[in-house]
């Protein structure tokens, strides 16, 4: 999986995509190439540029590779 500038997610898309599961906005994690919900404690990850935004691609963030929030 890249995250070079070809994988890099529009940031319009970003502005309309919501968890599946709650309705709650996203955060994206550039790095982990993942759209984080926190509201449902779920990490959706990005494939190719394009965000798997199924209930059963999702990772849970108490996962040890969980993103780290800076204070």
């Amino acid at each position: 999986m890249s995250d070079g500038p070809s994988h890099r997610v529009d940031p319009k898309l970003l502005e309309v995509l919501v968890c599946p599961l709650t309705k709650t906005r996203l955060d994206y994690d550039a790095a982990a190439q993942e759209l984080i919900s926190r509201a449902a404690g779920l990490a959706f990850p990005i494939v190719d540029g394009i965000p798997r935004m199924r209930l059963e691609d999702a990772r849970p963030l108490d996962d040890d590779r969980a993103p780290r929030q800076t204070p």
